[in-house]
């Protein structure tokens, strides 16, 4: 009986101990593979809060996941003069699954290049402060970013060259989002991976042309909003 017994509970430790690796790399109940921890890239990149073991050189290999939001936070045409650093003010084309959040409606942008000189200016979610925290500007601002980016799940941010994706995650971070559930992959700009959806094309007769139709875009009308 004794002999019985030791086999069981010897049978049971080896499923703890089991279940236990095997959480370490699949999420419950999901199938999923478990994600690494956000950690911020080294040198220029590391300023711009661009992750470094997922960004636009893997993102491929996180697409889809059933846990997880993604967030593309450009400008359709951002006022901005991104082509002066090698970049595009046009949302030239993005990765297949993201949804576009202008990061320019949720909070005013400061400390952009001097080439590129100023985004949008217009109204905005919330004020950003010098002192790294941010204000509620509509009674509905909390609610919105609730809604588009949900606190249950992953979240997936990329943009043109990282930075507005960096700004993003602080204002979430700075309202109550887990740090540890949020991922800077970094900028479209520099992508090369197989689920490029192309926005911008040349025409036959040479003219350039954005099928913006094929950007899921999320708006904000202002004007139905309860400015505080």
């Amino acid at each position: 009986m004794k002999k019985y017994f030791g086999g069981i509970i010897s049978a049971a430790v080896v499923l703890i101990i089991a279940a236990f690796l095997l959480g370490r790399f699949v999420l419950p109940n999901t199938g999923l593979k478990g994600l690494p921890k956000p950690e911020v890239s080294e040198g220029e990149r590391g300023m711009l809060g661009i992750d470094k073991n997922i960004n636009e050189a893997n993102i491929d290999d996180y697409l889809g996941r059933s846990d997880a939001v993604y967030r593309d936070m450009r400008l359709l045409k951002d006022p901005g003069n991104y082509e002066a650093i090698g970049g595009d003010s046009y949302l030239s084309g993005f990765v297949a699954g993201f949804e576009v959040v202008p990061l320019p409606y949720l909070m005013n942008v400061t400390g952009l290049p001097e080439a590129v000189g100023s985004t949008y200016q217009g109204k905005t979610l919330f004020t950003a402060r010098e002192d790294g925290t941010y204000t509620a500007n509509y009674e509905e601002s909390v609610s919105i970013l609730e809604n588009l980016f949900p606190k249950d799940k992953v979240i997936f941010l990329m943009c043109g060259g990282g930075g507005y994706a960096g700004m993003t995650k602080n204002l979430l971070v700075a309202n109550g989002w887990d740090a540890d559930k949020i991922y800077d992959v970094g900028g479209y700009w520099f992508y090369e991976g197989k689920n490029n959806v192309e926005v911008k094309r040349v025409k036959a007769d040479g003219t350039t042309v954005y099928d913006f139709y094929k950007v899921p875009y999320h708006d904000i009308n202002f004007d139905n909003l309860t400015a505080k």
